[in-house]
């Protein structure tokens, strides 16, 4: 029988997305395919998974959710013939809009000015990516309660505010870019980096980052920024194959082998990077550090002087305490392990970083390549704390036991 669960979280941002354009209306959307996901776990067991799963889902989420329109509508029934005609007509014809990608229209749409900036990340993660609130939370570094609030508190305001669900005009796209490159970056990044679960890699949000950076850049070409993204996670996910050996741990950058990289993404992600020049934003620095880790020939020859000052960069545009973490344990390599402990002193105090075990991995890390073991081991013990990825933790107990823990 197929991962149920792992077709779930591939399908689901497409189905509530295009639940989301059928419907108009987010909750409706949302309760409807979590309603199919329901029936598929009875039917897909005894008869098998359907050959195009997404669609078997949307077609019974369409169902349940004209069942609930039709239920709690308390107009005539001509009226409510009307509207849902309406919304039949919605998905019927040709769509003149430039946004062809269901799932790149609702980032558009939850980009809604309306919304502050954290609503919009959080409730894009939920609906159209299908991360849970644990997994929003940890990416945007706050608690679970208050991603859950934020994101009933954003659905509440769609609703009662008639926030339209539909994509903005193309002359006012570019405003709303910066948040739809975060929710495809956030995707990504939660797939390479999973933070909880038994699996290292998630390798479907893997691919739905790279494919959603590609769909963007084919709608706005000439937007640079977006071709820093498309560079960025083309650069990481070229490495994707070498990051866990045969048994799923985690093998870190310095013990990859580079000969196993995929040479065709390296390619491509460096075609990107030529298109993303001149551009501005956060995405561009990030991109050409991971430039520098995909054509050093060696983890001896990469070169620590260009990353760190692509880290100087990034830092005069976005003031991040992650940034300066990783900065610190580069300068690390670049100066000693003792210069980037002091570097990473003047981050660690930062509370944006209260829910990260970031500093205390980078600290530990630090301590072991400056042969204090003891201490490393001690901080290794306090990162083993709050990670939630099952390989995380067990490449954290192996370096504790390499330090004599």
């Amino acid at each position: 029988m197929t991962n149920l669960d792992g077709v779930f979280r591939r399908e689901w941002g497409p189905a509530v997305a295009a639940l989301a354009r059928w419907s108009g209306d987010l909750t409706i959307a949302e309760d409807a395919v979590q309603e199919a996901c329901a029936e598929a776990l009875r039917a897909w067991p005894r008869d098998g998974v359907p050959d195009s799963p997404g669609g078997w889902l949307v077609t019974v989420a369409r169902n349940r959710a004209r069942d609930r329109l039709r239920r709690e509508s308390v107009r005539p029934g001509k009226e409510l013939a009307a509207v849902m005609d309406d919304i039949v007509a919605r998905t019927d014809g040709t769509d003149p809009h430039p946004v062809r990608d269901d799932e790149l229209r609702m980032m558009f749409t939850c980009a809604h000015p309306a919304l502050d900036r954290q609503s919009q990340l959080a409730l894009t993660l939920r609906l159209v990516s299908g991360l849970t609130v644990g997994e929003i939370a940890r990416a945007l570094l706050q608690s679970e309660a208050a991603i859950g609030q934020r994101i009933t508190r954003a659905k509440n305001k769609v609703r009662h505010a008639n926030i339209p669900l539909r994509v903005p005009p193309a002359e006012l796209l570019a405003e709303r870019t910066p948040h739809v490159l975060g929710c495809i970056y956030s995707v990504f990044t939660e797939g390479y980096w999973s933070t909880a679960g038994p699996s290292a890699i998630r390798d479907e949000l893997c691919d739905e980052g790279v494919r959603l950076a590609g769909e963007l850049c084919s709608l706005m070409p000439q937007e640079r920024e977006a071709h820093a993204l498309a560079a960025l996670v083309l650069l990481h996910d070229s490495r994707r194959a070498t990051r866990v050996d045969a048994a799923g741990a985690l093998v870190p950058l310095d013990e990859q082998d580079r000969r196993r990289w995929d040479r065709g993404r390296i390619a491509r992600g460096l075609d990107r990077l030529r298109q993303a020049q001149g551009s501005t934003g956060p995405y561009l620095p990030q991109a050409v550090i991971a430039a520098l880790h995909a054509t050093a020939q060696s983890w001896e020859q990469t070169d620590w002087v260009s990353i760190c000052a692509a880290y100087d960069r990034l830092l005069q545009i976005t003031d991040s305490p992650v940034v300066r973490a990783n900065r610190a344990l580069a300068v690390g390599f670049r100066d000693g392990p003792e210069a980037g402990l002091a570097a990473l002193d003047r981050a660690a105090d930062d509370p944006r970083l209260g829910h990260s075990n970031l500093v205390a991995t980078v600290r530990a890390d630090l301590l072991r390549r400056a042969g204090r073991y003891a201490e490393a081991a001690r901080w290794y013990r306090t990162a083993l704390q709050g990670n939630g990825s099952e390989p995380g933790r067990d490449f954290l107990r192996r370096r504790i036991a390499e330090c004599g823990g």
